[in-house]
């Protein structure tokens, strides 16, 4: 069964949400500098978010699209769905990452529902989603999900696209659903090295410079991963209690290339739902290599300052059907915020003739 949804927030949650906003306590500056996200960034949100800034106008933007909710695999599923006009349309499932929402496809909609039938759902455990009551949810499950959902919608035939760890879950769902997955568009292949050093030797200048980077981030910037997958339950009992600190912890992974307006808005999501630790427990619950390579076919689109810079020779040990590989010189990991009709015309070329 699916019902209809709408997000409503009770007025008494935004008051409360005020009042702890008014009272935060702003910590001191540390010495030094890549010390984690500046306090003076964070005040500043933090007061935009007390005085300026309107989530019912927030509401009423994700309102505009039809929403329902299902049952699925014991969870309830929250889901956008907007249907084309087009009798030939093909269906398109977008997974949002972390620490991001549905809010993150709405510059795709206007973009995209000419030509697809898009479903955009939280993921469980994100913002409207229910949060998940045992453990084993990780990005295979959310992929099998996905798949019980685009069946239950009637559709046969389905493209993914996904960033972030929407770009693994969509991976996933390519392997979990071949026959009726005619391609995965993502933004990140997250293909690792494995540490073998005769694989690292066939590597070229370019991709060993990729590969510093990405080294580099994981040293210097990756330490939320690890407690993600160790110490869930910890961190949400900070979060739970604290706006700022929700936003704080979010705002890590956003660049000042995207709007204050999106940065709260996923943190207001995260915080009035209290979704902190469940969100986390994607990174949490075991994510074992899978058996061999994919074989549907993959698409990427990698935008200049994304930090997960796409190894193609990895990759391809990873994927054996890559058809689309594009690079663009601008735009970053919120590519959908920063450059979203770039992203809308890459999704457009990859599934154009696939049926």
């Amino acid at each position: 069964m699916m019902r209809p949804y709408r997000v409503e927030i009770p007025q008494e949650s935004l008051d409360d949400l005020a009042a702890r906003l008014a009272a935060t306590r702003f910590t001191h500056p540390l010495p030094g500098h890549g010390l984690g996200v500046p306090v003076d960034r964070v005040r500043h949100l933090v007061e935009y978010w007390r005085d300026g800034y309107d989530w019912r106008a927030w509401e009423r933007r994700i309102n505009a699209h039809p929403q329902f909710i299902t049952k699925v695999d014991g969870l309830d599923v929250h889901f956008l769905h907007i249907r084309c006009a087009r009798p030939d349309a093909l269906p398109l499932i977008l997974t949002h990452g972390w620490p991001m929402s549905v809010a993150e496809y709405l510059p795709l909609i206007e973009r995209l529902s000419d030509a697809f039938h898009l479903v955009i759902p939280s993921v469980p455990g994100f913002g409207f989603s229910g949060p998940p009551r045992e453990p084993g949810w990780n990005r295979r499950r959310v992929a099998a999900a996905w798949a019980e959902l685009m069946r239950r919608l009637g559709y046969e035939r389905y493209g993914a696209h996904g960033n972030d760890v929407g770009s693994l879950i969509s991976i996933e769902l390519g392997r979990l659903d071949p026959h009726r997955v005619v391609g995965v568009h993502v933004t990140q292949i997250f293909s690792l090295p494995s540490g073998d050093p005769a694989e690292r030797a066939t590597l070229g200048p370019d991709d060993l410079a990729k590969l510093a980077a990405l080294e580099a981030f994981m040293a210097n910037r990756g330490a939320y991963l690890t407690l993600h997958s160790t110490q869930p339950q910890t961190l949400a009992h900070a979060l739970a209690d604290s706006p700022a600190g929700q936003l704080a912890w979010n705002l890590q992974l956003f660049s000042e290339a995207v709007s204050d307006d999106y940065i709260i808005t996923n943190a207001a999501i995260h915080w009035l739902t209290d979704t902190a630790g469940s969100s986390a427990l994607i990174g949490y619950h075991g994510n074992r290599p899978p058996a061999g390579p994919s074989t549907v076919p993959l698409g990427l689109a990698r935008f200049a300052d994304d930090f997960f810079p796409s190894i193609r020779p990895l990759a391809e040990r990873d994927h054996s059907a890559i058809m689309h590989w594009n690079t663009y010189d601008k735009g970053g990991h919120h590519a959908a915020q920063e450059e979203p009709q770039l992203l809308a015309d890459d999704i457009r070329a990859f599934f154009a003739g696939r049926r």
